[in-house]
C-alpha cells in the first residue's frame, strides 16, 4: 500500500491535549502483564508522525505501565525490513498493514493471529462498518484492527479554472460521459490549462479503479476481485475505453510526478480537475487554500472507495498482552479521534461525533456510514501485492504506448489469475 505524506497543520498539541481524556473502554482494567509493546508502523513523517504521537499519548494515558516502542523508527519503515523480521522469527508485537487482501498474505504465511476475541470483547463489529470488517476477515476470523479510513473516489477542481471554462462550481457529475464533456469544454475554452492532471503510474492505477467503479457499478467492480466479474467482458472493455479517453486529457509530463504535483496544478490554476484520495485537503492546507471544489468522482455517488490502515497481532508476539493493549487503543474512540484530527483521515468507528472534525471529514464520515463500501485496488484492499504489481505493470505499458487496449485488457485478466 502506498502511504503518501499527508500534512494537515492542525497541531499536535491539540491532539495531545485530547489524548489525556481516555474513554471508558480503555479505563476498565489497564494493568497489563507485559511492560512494553513493540510496534512497526509507516507513520514516520509529517502529519502521520504527529498523529501517531497523539495516538501513543492516548495509549500512555490508558496503560501507564506499558512502554510503547516504535521498532521502525531507528532503521526505517520498509516492507523488506518487516518481511525480514517476520521471516527470521523476530516479529514485532504488532505492525501496520493495509486493510484488505494484503492482510490475507500474512494470514496465509502464518505470520499473524486472529483478533476476533478482541472484537467480541470490545463489541467492535457494532461500531466498524460491515464492509470494512469484511475486508479484514479470512475464513470467518478477523485479523487486524482498523485505525482510520480514507476515501479514494474523489474529484477535486480549481474554482478559477471552472469559471474560465464556463463550468459550474458544482462538480457532481452523474456519469463519466458528463465528465468527459466538461473536460472537452476546458480544453476548448482554456487551452493553456490541463483538463485532468495526473502523476506517475500508481496515480494512473488509482484513476483506473475509480473508472471501473463508475462504469461497472459497485457490485460488478467488487466482482473483479472475487472472480464473479469477467475481466475479459464487454463491460470491462467499455470501461477501459473510458479510461483511455480520460488519459487523453492529462498532462504529458505525468510519469515524472507523484500525487502532490498534479494536485498542486489545481492550486496554481494550471489544471481543472484531479481525481485523488482525500489526503488532497492536506495539500490545500499546506498551500493556505481554504476554499475548493470537491465531490464524489463522476459516476460514483453513493459509493465509498475504501482504504484503511490497520494493526495486527503477530504470531508468537513477544509481548502479547502489550500488543492487545495497543490494539484496544487503536480501536478506541479516543485513539482514533486523536489520530484523525491531526492527519485529516476519518475514524474507522461510526460512533464518533462528526462535529469534532472538518467540513470535508464530516462528509466522509457520513459517506462511510451510509454508502456502499468497495475496496481500493491501488491502496491494498482489493488485490494482493503481487496482483497490484502485475496490474501496475500493465497500466504502465498501456499509458506509455507500448501495448494496445486489447493487450492491456488481457494483461489485467492475467494479473488476477
Amino acid at each position: 500500500m502506498r502511504l503518501p505524506t499527508k500534512a494537515l497543520a492542525l497541531g499536535a498539541a491539540a491532539a495531545l491535549a485530547l489524548a489525556g481524556c481516555s474513554s471508558s473502554d480503555d479505563k476498565a482494567d489497564n494493568k497489563v502483564v507485559d511492560d512494553r509493546v513493540e510496534v512497526f508502523t509507516w507513520w514516520s513523517t509529517g502529519s502521520e508522525a504527529r498523529g501517531l504521537e497523539a495516538m501513543v499519548a492516548v495509549f500512555d494515558s490508558s496503560y501507564p505501565d506499558v512502554t510503547f516502542v516504535d521498532v521502525a523508527a531507528a532503521g526505517g519503515a520498509t516492507q523488506d525490513r518487516l518481511q525480514s523480521q517476520l521471516a527470521a522469527g523476530d516479529p514485532p508485537d504488532s505492525f501496520q498493514a493495509p486493510a484488505g487482501k494484503a492482510v490475507q498474505d500474512y494470514v496465509a504465511a502464518g505470520q499473524v493471529q486472529a483478533v476476533s476475541d478482541l472484537y467480541d470483547e470490545l463489541d467492535l463489529r457494532g461500531v466498524f462498518p460491515r464492509g470494512l470488517v469484511d475486508l479484514l476477515t479470512v475464513d470467518g476470523q478477523i485479523y487486524s484492527v482498523p485505525s482510520n479510513v480514507h476515501r479514494a473516489n474523489l474529484l477535486w477542481a480549481s474554482l478559477p479554472v471552472l469559471e474560465q471554462a464556463g463550468l459550474s462550481s458544482d462538480v457532481n457529475f452523474a456519469a463519466m460521459d458528463d465528465f468527459v464533456t466538461a473536460l472537452e469544454q476546458v480544453r476548448q475554452n482554456v487551452p493553456d490549462v490541463v483538463p485532468l492532471s495526473i502523476g506517475t503510474t500508481w496515480t494512473q492505477v488509482h484513476l483506473l479503479e475509480v473508472v471501473l467503479i463508475a462504469e461497472l457499478g459497485p457490485a460488478a467492480y467488487t466482482g473483479l476481485w472475487d472472480g464473479s466479474t469477467d475481466w475479459t467482458s464487454a463491460a470491462v472493455t467499455d470501461a477501459l475505453g473510458t479510461f483511455e479517453t480520460l488519459m487523453s486529457y492529462t498532462n504529458t509530463d505525468r510519469d515524472g510526478l507523484d500525487w502532490e504535483e498534479p494536485h498542486t496544478m489545481l492550486i496554481d490554476n494550471e489544471a481543472a480537475f484531479n481525481i485523488m484520495v482525500d489526503w488532497a485537503p492536506a495539500n490545500y492546507e499546506a498551500h493556505g487554500v481554504g476554499d475548493y471544489a470537491y465531490a464524489p468522482a463522476p459516476g460514483t455517488a453513493g459509493v465509498f472507495d475504501c482504504l484503511a490502515d490497520s494493526f495486527t497481532l503477530t504470531t508468537d508476539a513477544p509481548h502479547p498482552a502489550g500488543a492487545k493493549a495497543w490494539l484496544r487503543t487503536v480501536a478506541s474512540q479516543d485513539g482514533q479521534t486523536a489520530f484523525s484530527k491531526v492527519t485529516g483521515s476519518i475514524p474507522a468507528r461510526t460512533d464518533i461525533d462528526p462535529a469534532e472534525f472538518s467540513t470535508y471529514q464530516q462528509t466522509a464520515i457520513t459517506s462511510l456510514a451510509e454508502d456502499v463500501i468497495v475496496p481500493s485496488l491501488q491502496h491494498g484492499a482489493a488485490a494482493t501485492p503481487e496482483q497490484v504489481d502485475a496490474i501496475t505493470a500493465a497500466v504502465s505499458k498501456y499509458t506509455t504506448g507500448t501495448s494496445s487496449l486489447s493487450t492491456f485488457q488481457s494483461e489485467l485478466a492475467a494479473a488476477m489469475k
